[in-house]
């Protein structure tokens, strides 16, 4: 009844498209990280200011003969009453460009309809009509909506159900008792011990050492902490190990902590006592620990040969200070001010690590970095739509370059964040690694709203 008590014309569309925003942004949590960085409880509350916000300027607006002040709306909805919940940047820019998308004079050309979305259903706003006419309108829309009408690619729709189905994988998981052995197969104790005895053998028997007489650069800084890193998580697998060895056997008591190891190791996943002294991963045993090898043998090869022309960023327990070090050396070399460079990417059509034989005079090359949410067309070098059930793509070699901030000047690109894993960011800012420049010929809303 409110929606009849008004008398400016835009207001009853506006109000509708307030409520298929918030509709939106709470649905778009069910698509997890890549829907939201954090999951944020947007709440009646956040709509009803808005929708009184809206009355008042539209009421200014009528009364006064101004036009609709679009920036003004568009910022105290995204900024501060919805946007007042929001705690990470990349997530406060996809509820922003859903606002650019939604609200403006495009609601009511006459020359071209408006439309939300068109993915299975025409989702357009009326213009004109009583309540009644608006409630039936809502009553049409359907009861399941794709991704593409949050903006996303039908591909997120896997991600969402690969999620729940984790879920009751791993509660299925954490219901094994683990007998066995009675009916001809292997124990517990029995597979435990096997899978220890098995990550011994490959653990490298040879201790990383890094030694230098003068002053180390600051690549060299950052070899020396990710070796005393590594090591200690060696020294802290061996000994685990070794005591989870002699107390399946009866040689010493089964503490807690070494039976949520053996769990772990049963269950195939990374144990927490290590993944707390490893780097952010969601990898299961089996992967972590080709992982866990690779990473050796890229510390052995930089303190042997030198500092490598590609660097695996993946391989690097704190990928954050490989980057501070790149920017500290050129600034050193160049003479500039620390506060004021920073880092430009730019993707190659390099897809193997072995054809770069000669190191970069500044910056470097880095591997291992997957796209999600987008594909990157590798010839042309842009962002491209994601093909049907292709989730992530492997990109080819990034060259990531120091620059004075001042002389960066970017056109048709996109900041695109790089997360250590899948989780991406949490509410802590946790996971963030730098922000890379993406070629796009595309609107840049296009990419934001797909994730």
């Amino acid at each position: 009844a409110r929606l009849d008590c008004f008398g400016h014309q835009a207001f009853r569309p506006l109000m509708y498209v307030l409520g298929f925003f918030h509709a939106i942004v709470q649905d778009r949590r069910k698509f997890g990280r890549i829907g939201w960085n954090v999951a944020y409880d947007f709440n009646e509350s956040d709509f009803k200011v808005s929708a009184k916000l809206l009355q008042l300027y539209l009421q200014k607006s009528y009364d006064k003969k101004e036009i609709l002040p679009w920036e003004t709306l568009r910022y105290l909805i995204g900024e501060a009453m919805y946007g007042g919940r929001v705690t990470d940047n990349y997530d406060r820019r996809i509820l922003n460009t859903y606002l650019e998308e939604y609200m403006g004079d495009f609601l009511f050309d006459e020359n071209v309809h408006f439309f939300f979305s068109q993915s299975g259903h025409d989702y357009d706003c009326l213009l004109a009509g009583n309540v009644g006419a608006y409630q039936q309108n809502i009553l049409g829309l359907p009861i399941n909506q794709s991704p593409s009408v949050f903006g996303l690619h039908p591909n997120a729709e896997i991600n969402y159900f690969m999620s729940s189905a984790k879920e009751i994988y791993g509660g299925l998981m954490s219901m094994q008792t683990g007998t066995g052995g009675d009916s001809g197969g292997m124990s517990r104790e029995e597979f435990i011990e096997k899978t220890a005895t098995d990550i011994q053998k490959k653990i490298p028997a040879d201790e990383l050492k890094f030694l230098k007489d003068t002053v180390p650069t600051p690549l060299e800084v950052v070899l020396l902490q990710e070796i005393e890193r590594y090591e200690g998580l060696v020294k802290k697998m061996c000994a685990n190990l070794a005591d989870l060895k002699r107390a399946l056997k009866g040689e010493i008591g089964m503490t807690q902590a070494l039976d949520d190891i053996g769990t772990a190791m049963f269950n195939g996943q990374l144990p927490g006592a290590w993944a707390k002294i490893s780097p952010q991963t969601e990898k299961p045993l089996g992967s972590w620990m080709e992982h866990f090898l690779r990473r050796y043998r890229q510390y052995s090869d930089w303190a042997v040969k030198g500092d490598p022309a590609v660097f695996w960023l993946s391989g690097l327990h704190v990928p954050e200070s490989l980057l501070s070090a790149l920017v500290q050396a050129s600034c050193r070399r160049r003479g500039w001010a620390l506060d004021k460079s920073t880092l430009y990417t730019k993707v190659t059509q390099i897809e193997d690590a072995s054809l770069v034989t000669t190191r970069l005079l500044e910056g470097t090359y880095v591997e291992g970095l997957y796209l999600e949410g987008a594909r990157l067309d590798v010839p042309g070098g842009f962002l491209a739509r994601q093909r049907p059930k292709e989730l992530i793509q492997l990109m080819p070699l990034i060259e990531v370059v120091p620059v004075e901030a001042n002389r960066l000047k970017l056109r048709d690109e996109l900041p695109t964040p790089v997360y250590i894993t899948q989780l991406r960011r949490n509410a802590m800012g946790v996971g963030l690694v730098f922000e890379a420049n993406l070629s796009t010929k595309e609107h840049a809303s296009l990419w934001v709203l797909q994730g």
